[in-house]
């Protein structure tokens, strides 16, 4: 990982439906991201969500996508 990649996390199912409910929506609401991305973590597969972190000054903004 490059040290100006974000922070690529992927999720448990339990954290899944957890963010879901959080934002009252459906995982097909997420936004995507594609499985080729080299950015993503080793052993992600379609339907995994992901938790990215950029850095924005002292600032962290989180993030989700789900794979296709």
């Amino acid at each position: 990982m490059h040290i100006l990649q974000p922070k690529h996390t992927k999720l448990k199912s339990e954290e899944v439906k957890k963010i879901l409910e959080k934002y009252n929506i459906s995982i097909s609401q997420l936004p995507i991201i594609k499985i080729g991305d080299p950015s993503l973590p080793e052993g992600s597969v379609k339907g995994d969500v992901v938790r990215i972190e950029r850095k924005d000054g002292d600032k962290i903004n989180v993030y989700f996508r789900v794979l296709v």
